[in-house]
């Protein structure tokens, strides 16, 4: 058996891009994961298929696991000849116990290994535009944790004392006491008009924060519904928050998208919408998967006898290269097609295959490509393979046979199913708060929107989205399913998309 090995890994302040690129290699690669409540759950579908995942974080309503417990799971599956990850959020040995966990690792005899991470003040700052240190009012910086019972006569941090230490005062975990921290802060000797940040779920889309004084922000606090997670920063510098907070200046900060593309294709739209702020929703209303189809072996045996190969979805080439290099080694063995595609998205992934593309219509529907086609050349009695998923629209199949009198085969390389709503993450709180906007990016994502609207049903209270529109074939489906279009994209792309929304909401 192999020797195992415990890597105390932080997650950062929430947000994962911020995760350090050793974290995401461990995490990738580990046998065990044993996560915290405050780690982002995206980290775990960063996980190898095997890997065990393993909940040691504490939350309300949920029982909370002893450290010596979480300590005893470490060293058992250690033994066990595993690589495990041990998640923190933040940093592992700013408040995170970790310096108990890599004691214990070490009496036991475990190899282990500390993996840094920007810790929680150190973000919650940037996003908040405090500097922590700046040359005119603080050249030094304080971590403390307000976590302890104030009526205990041991505390660990003497608040009063912290008052005279000068420079910017980061209290972790002090949300449940502010009033006491903040009244001790003063007896200390800090003015009660010392500028006091308050920063919740920090780095994240839904973070939320204030500026207020020594003496205001336990009531202001109170009135904004500001809860834990949350880092407060006490200091001059917490005056830098009103002119450098850029962070939830974005235009779609505050803001709660629902995106219904499946979870291969929502990667770009969510990363361009959290770039601009916005805390998104996944509800994959679409499952797409590989066709088990005996008709690909024969396509790809007589690939020299096409002259175009035209592909009508990222989708599409996307498994069409998966399965072409099943069976060929070599990219020559395409032949020398030409290659159509109905927008720039597939063409993209036909590019990647460091192929060209020879006609990309203007408009990404199958009736803009289908006339590009017909005006490129004459298609009479020229050899096309269309490659497709199970639902696509017959449409450009048509045109292609009746008017360009093409001989055309199709390729189903994929399948468009619906996804089952009941046990998404994201769908239980869409149910319960709702959110702002709400996309659609074919006619299947709304068919299924419609079909699983009981799993969908939105709780009272919860804000009804306004339905955003891909294009003309998304909103004419939209149109006869009774879904309400409350805007749509200029074209069928995601950035025009992502305008929609923008102009919408903003």
């Amino acid at each position: 058996m192999s020797e195992g090995k415990v890597f105390l890994v932080g997650a950062g302040p929430g947000d994962p891009g911020l995760v350090t690129v050793r974290a995401r290699e461990l995490i990738e690669t580990c046998d065990v994961l044993v996560y915290d409540y405050l780690a982002n759950a995206e980290l775990q579908s960063w996980v190898k298929a095997d890997c065990e995942l393993v909940y040691v974080g504490k939350r309300p309503g949920r029982h909370s696991i002893p450290q010596d417990k979480i300590e005893d799971i470490l060293v058992k599956h250690a033994n066990e000849g595993k690589q495990v990850v041990r998640l923190k959020g933040g940093d592992p040995f700013v408040f995170g116990r970790g310096g108990e966990e890599a004691c214990r690792l070490h009496a036991d005899g475990i190899e282990f290994e500390i993996v840094p991470a920007v810790t929680a003040a150190l973000g919650a700052a940037a996003c908040a535009g405090i500097p922590l240190t700046h040359r005119e009012h603080s050249s030094s910086v304080c971590f403390l944790t307000g976590h302890e019972d104030m009526e205990r006569g041991n505390m660990h941090v003497d608040f009063a004392k912290a008052a005279q230490l000068g420079g910017t005062l980061c209290i972790y975990m002090g949300m449940g006491h502010i009033s006491e921290i903040t009244d001790k802060l003063i007896a200390g000797g800090l003015p009660p008009e010392t500028p006091v940040a308050v920063i919740e779920w920090a780095t994240l889309p839904r973070q939320r924060s204030l500026c207020a004084t020594l003496a205001t922000v336990a009531e202001a606090k109170k009135k904004a519904g500001l809860k834990p997670p949350a880092i407060v920063i006490v200091g001059e510098v917490a005056r830098y928050y009103g002119e450098l907070n850029w962070f939830e200046r974005r235009p779609l900060s505050g803001k709660r998208i629902a995106i219904t593309r499946s979870r291969e294709q929502a990667g770009e739209l969510r990363g361009k919408l959290e770039a601009l702020g916005a805390e998104v929703l996944s509800l994959p209303l679409i499952k797409i998967t590989e066709a088990e189809s005996h008709e690909t072996v024969d396509v790809f045996d007589g690939m020299a006898h096409y002259d175009w190969v035209v592909f009508t979805s990222p989708n599409g080439a996307r498994f069409f290269f998966k399965k072409f290099f099943e069976k060929f080694a070599d990219l020559r063995s395409i032949g020398g097609v030409r290659i159509a595609c109905i927008g720039e998205s597939t063409a993209r992934e036909v590019k990647s295959q460091h192929l060209a593309v020879d006609v990309i219509p203007e408009t990404a529907v199958a009736e803009s490509l289908a006339e590009a086609l017909l005006t490129e050349q004459s298609l009479d009695s020229v050899n096309m393979l269309v490659v497709t998923g199970n639902r696509n629209r017959d449409v450009l199949i048509k045109r292609l046979e009746e008017e360009g009198h093409a001989i055309v085969d199709v390729l189903p390389v994929y399948t468009n199913e619906p996804s089952d709503m009941s046990e998404e993450p994201d769908a239980e709180s869409f149910r319960q708060r709702g959110a702002d906007a709400i996309t659609f990016t074919s006619a299947s994502t709304v068919e299924n929107f419609v079909a699983q609207s009981g799993q969908l049903q939105l709780a009272k209270g919860a804000t009804r989205p306004k339905a955003i529109s891909i294009g003309p074939i998304t909103s004419a489906a939209m149109k006869e399913k009774g879904v309400p279009i409350d805007a749509e994209a200029k074209e069928s792309s995601i950035d025009a998309l992502v305008a929609a929304i923008v102009k919408k909401l903003v």
